[in-house]
């Protein structure tokens, strides 16, 4: 098979890995298939806690999709009901960390987005092409860029294709942190750890209420965010942070 994804998980850490170096990460609607596969076993084991999210190799984190596949399309109507790899991630209910290094383009980016942090190499490339080539993205950066980084420059980087390095990226808000070359994983890989370490409910919670503030009012998202509150009183799960707080330790939830 020309490319495929790994998942190997290791003290409640889940590390989804595009395995295709020699073709920069470039999605096939094979891997498409794959990456959209994961999410459902991801969401109901307990065991998983947190998700790393990134690419083999060091010349790039995923150059988006695969141009000659997308031209292998028969016709618009298959392309309409193609597997949307984005929205696989971004259906993720545990957080999601991506470690970027190298080329970040097109829909590459947008699983990137689709993310909850995203940590960068200095050498990260980041860009949206399409344009450039005839068509807007599929995957959700038209919605998601205008709510991190504003209109304007969501402008600026959708309409003209202009690519932008990792300090800029930063500047904007559209990564979190900047690393240097070659330990992007392993920071990401410690956010990872120290999420798990936390109550589960809690976690999947605060991303919960968070993206519902991206799409409700204000009311609405308040009232969200109490019930969320209240879900995780109901777990029971803060019974342990108040006696770890008591006992002076750090807490241990075992969810």
């Amino acid at each position: 098979m020309d490319g495929t994804v790994r998942i190997e998980v290791t003290d409640g850490v889940a590390e989804l890995v595009i395995d295709r170096p020699a073709k920069h990460n470039a999605v096939t609607p094979e891997i498409a298939a794959e990456l959209a596969g994961h999410p459902r076993r991801i969401d109901a084991d307990r065991a998983i806690r947190a998700v790393l999210l990134r690419g083999a190799g060091a010349r790039a984190f995923c150059a988006g999709s695969d141009l000659n596949s997308l031209a292998a399309y028969p016709d618009a109507w298959t392309f309409r009901n193609r597997v949307v790899y984005e929205a696989a991630v971004r259906g993720i209910r545990k957080p999601v960390v991506v470690a970027l290094e190298g080329w970040a383009l097109g829909g590459g980016m947008e699983m990137a987005l689709a993310a909850d942090l995203r940590i960068a190499a200095r050498s990260t490339r980041i860009g949206f092409p399409e344009v450039t080539r005839g068509w807007v993205g599929g995957g959700g950066a038209s919605q998601m860029l205008p709510r991190l980084i504003g209109y304007g420059q969501a402008m600026r980087l959708l309409l003209t294709g202009e690519q932008i390095d990792a300090e800029e990226a930063q500047q904007l808000g559209l990564v979190e942190q900047v690393v240097e070359d070659g330990t992007e994983d392993e920071a990401a890989r410690a956010i990872c750890r120290r999420l798990a370490g936390f109550s589960p409910v809690a976690v999947q919670a605060v991303k919960a209420a968070v993206r519902q503030a991206l799409e409700a009012p204000l009311s609405a998202g308040l009232a969200y965010e109490n019930e969320m509150n209240v879900l995780c009183f109901s777990a029971g799960d803060h019974l342990e942070g108040i006696r770890a707080f008591a006992e002076k330790r750090s807490a241990a939830f075992k969810r």
